[in-house]
């Protein structure tokens, strides 16, 4: 360590600083302890975006956003693929700051350069090194060096406008170049227009081209001001460079985009950013991200957890973005021609709603359709009335729509269990009729659970009308298309419990009939539970089992997993379950072996998610790196053996969800903040193994990690202002929880109801080092 080192500790200890010396704060090797807290007060200032980013994909880094929003601007190390794409730590190689890390989906990316050549050299040859030596990365504020131009690059934004600061080494050749064409992460983009405006504005649009994913041509659109006028404009196919007058001030940079036109662009930008104060823009975006993530507070000593723990909860305000117009203008490409349509308005002529992307729901009932609804209602109803309009665009409510583009991604009717959740919690600002309508078109014939992965012209590889008629999907069906996920025994389980959640929204509404049918649907899964191994197992159109079974064989009749993980995908009847495998002691044991197996693993497939077919990583019994098996720990609670759920929730977290590091994090695919969701919840000690779907939505209880966790409640939607945990005698030797009370009152129950959490209160947990046995 060096002298001007210690003097600057020195100083911090002292409070004469506001963070430690990079070359300290930095250092953050697995298991070493070395992550630096010093100084850190509010949540915001806790979170880490470098973490699990050496595994980038390209939506899951983030840094000059605000929640959920439009732009996500930051530097692209690596561009070429949806996978490995984005920024990438370990790849020191600055590519350009693209405005658009969607799923599915780029904008326009900028590079600012100084050079004397002609942009015919420039386009060809316009990438530089940095050193995260030089580099800070914060919720809403990125800052790094470009080392071959010596030039300082500071970003920042507003929902839809992304703010850049350039520090040019010299008055002269400061220059920015916008490549408005070619490989950006997951798509092919082509140029649209690029026109000056003024010597100080332009405007344009690049057009994303349809993927295998996103069916439809799609356009962003851009508006820029500069603070500097520019004395030159180049242009190439698929590039311009602008020059700009001699100064020794930095070069301010404004995009605004827009889904819908060049228009919409400019007003999201008078709108959003009428001044040139960037380090107020900073400012304003650290205070939003510290309110969001206020909303949980938990108080501990470790204070690296605390950093693991707002990174997560982080994440999951990531990833399904905003894309209507601050005017509530939205670009609607659920059919052939594009349209632009207006959302509907309050009476101070605010949007109602915001309108937004989203990778699949895939998981959500254990992730985000717990969070959401409990910490974030708002968010959980933007999302449920998004949905709902794309329904009355183009008639089916989407299971992860990019762009307004129906996607068809992953399988079943997603969006079913997320709407039930949000209305069975009391989120019902919406038509409860039109949705119902919209939900159960997705159930039968036609809808979209008849169709496999990015099914965009059939809906026949979901197997629907095998498993309407015969209470399963065969494995394989008898002919393949070139549908993804056509794996009929996970399909069979996923589509009888988001039937049996559309039956409990059925019997919540008065909807008897419709109630029971799909109720009975629910029960499904019973048809691929195999006595003789004790797992769920695929069977062919003549209803024989799969022969050459292997529990372990990864995709082979499931989706993305096994049948060790896929046996538990039963959320709608533990119950029954138990039964079928001879009992709940047995079917604890069973599972009690399954986590004893995965622990040997870490409980995942590897350390990200193109390790999981690994022939190794894919054996895994229970796989907490994708989302399959992800509520397995806390179905020992429903057994009656909740200390096993608090001895593997608690070892999960630890070994799966507590690094904090550049090289692990999610140890799989973090998915648009599904995963980080679940780390939030799995450490806060409440989870739903149904997703919240019945009258009376029940959160079970596992062993929280904080000593204090203090949920604000939305006064909107909720009558109490505050739900405070409190966790007594808590640490790793002490998982077991001993005792529960709650406002006072001793529970002889493992499990709260979502009105006794809204209304307000105080629950105590006293921790054992000792199994309390029932």
């Amino acid at each position: 360590m060096t002298k001007k080192v210690l003097l600057l500790l020195v100083a911090c200890l002292l409070g004469a600083c506001n963070k430690l010396p990079k070359e300290i704060q930095h250092k953050t090797e697995i298991g070493d302890g070395s992550v630096q807290t010093q100084g850190l007060s509010d949540p915001v200032d806790y979170v880490w975006p470098w973490l699990d980013s050496a595994n980038s994909r390209w939506f899951y880094f983030n840094s000059a956003t605000r929640p959920f929003g439009m732009v996500n601007l930051s530097p692209d190390t690596e561009i070429n693929g949806a996978w490995g794409s984005g920024y990438r730590y370990n790849t020191l190689e600055v590519k350009g700051f693209n405005h658009v890390h969607a799923w599915q989906l780029s904008g326009l990316s900028v590079m600012p350069v100084s050079s004397e050549n002609s942009i015919n050299d420039i386009r060809d040859d316009y990438y530089s090194a940095f050193s995260h030596d030089t580099e800070t990365v914060k919720a809403g504020y990125h800052k790094l060096t470009l080392d071959r131009y010596a030039i300082d690059v500071e970003l920042t934004s507003t929902t839809r406008v992304g703010f850049h600061r350039y520090t040019y080494a010299t008055s002269e050749n400061r220059q920015i170049l916008f490549d408005l064409e070619g490989k950006f992460g997951p798509v092919d983009l082509t140029k649209g227009a690029f026109t000056q405006v003024n010597k100080r504005t332009f405007s344009g649009y690049v057009v994303n081209q349809p993927t295998r994913r996103r069916p439809r041509p799609t356009p962003i659109y851009f508006y820029i001001e500069t603070n500097t006028d520019v004395s030159d404009l180049h242009e190439l196919k698929g590039a311009v460079l602008l020059d700009f007058v001699d100064s020794a001030n930095p070069l301010l940079m404004k995009v605004a985009i827009s889904y819908v036109d060049e228009q919409g662009a400019k007003s999201n930008l008078d709108s959003e950013l009428a001044h040139w104060d960037f380090d107020q823009v900073v400012q304003t975006s650290r205070n939003e991200w510290n309110d969001w993530l206020s909303k949980i507070k938990v108080e501990v000593a470790n204070e690296k957890a605390k950093v693991r723990f707002y990174t997560d909860l982080f994440h999951s305000l990531q990833g399904r973005r905003i894309i209507s117009d601050a005017d509530g203008r939205y670009s609607d490409q659920t059919t052939e021609t594009r349209l632009v349509k207006q959302l509907p308005l309050d009476e101070q002529e605010i949007p109602q709603f915001t309108h937004h992307n989203s990778d699949s729901l895939w998981g959500a009932q254990w992730t985000i359709q717990t969070l959401w609804p409990l910490v974030y209602p708002k968010v959980a109803s933007n999302f449920s009335r998004s949905f709902l309009q794309m329904y009355q665009d183009g008639g089916y409510i989407p299971r992860g729509p990019s762009g307004g583009n129906y996607t068809h991604v992953m399988t079943g009717a997603q969006a079913t269990p997320f709407f039930v959740s949000n209305y069975m919690k009391g989120i019902r600002d919406l038509d409860i009729e039109l949705a119902y309508e919209g939900l159960k078109k997705n159930h039968m014939s036609g809808g979209t659970m008849g169709r496999a992965g990015y099914e965009h012209d059939s809906s026949y590889s979901g197997g629907l009308e095998y498993y309407m008629q015969r209470g399963y999907v065969p494995y394989p069906l008898p002919k393949k298309n070139k549908a993804f996920h056509q794996d009929g025994a996970g399909q069979t389980l996923e589509y009888a419990f988001q039937d049996w959640t559309l039956g409990q929204l059925a019997m919540a509404i008065g909807k008897t009939e419709d109630a029971k049918y799909f109720l009975n649907r629910g029960q499904n899964y019973r048809n691929l539970f195999d006595n003789e191994t004790g797992f769920m197992r695929p069977k062919d159109i003549h209803g024989k089992w799969l022969a050459d079974f292997d529990p372990y064989h990864y995709r082979v009749g499931f989706v993305e997993s096994n049948a060790s993980q896929m046996t538990w995908f039963v959320p709608q009847d533990y119950s029954g379950l138990s039964e079928l495998m001879g009992g709940e002691n047995k079917a604890i044991e069973k599972l009690n072996q399954a986590f004893e197996t995965a622990s040997l693993q870490g409980f995942t497939a590897g350390n990200a998610h193109d390790q999981e077919t690994d022939e190794t990583n894919r054996r895994v019994p229970v796989n907490y790196g994708n989302q399959p098996s992800i509520q397995t720990a806390f179905i020992f609670n429903q057994l009656g053996a909740p200390h096993l759920t608090q001895k593997w929730s608690r070892e999960v977290i630890n070994k799966v969800y507590s690094d904090v590091s550049e090289s692990q994090g999610f140890n799989g695919d973090e998915d648009q903040g599904l995963m980080g969701s679940l780390s939030v919840l799995m450490k806060i000690g409440l989870f739903q193994l149904d997703g919240g779907t019945t009258k009376d939505a029940i959160y079970q209880i596992g062993s929280p990690v904080f000593d204090r966790i203090t949920i604000e409640l939305d006064s909107e939607y909720y009558s109490g202002k505050q739900f405070v945990i409190e966790v007594f005698n808590n640490s790793d030797a002490n998982p077991y929880v001993k005792k529960v009370t709650l406002n006072g009152k001793v529970l002889s129950r493992h499990y709260l109801t979502h009105e006794e959490i809204i209304s307000g209160g105080i629950l105590q947990l006293e921790m054992s080092s000792t199994p309390k046995l029932n």
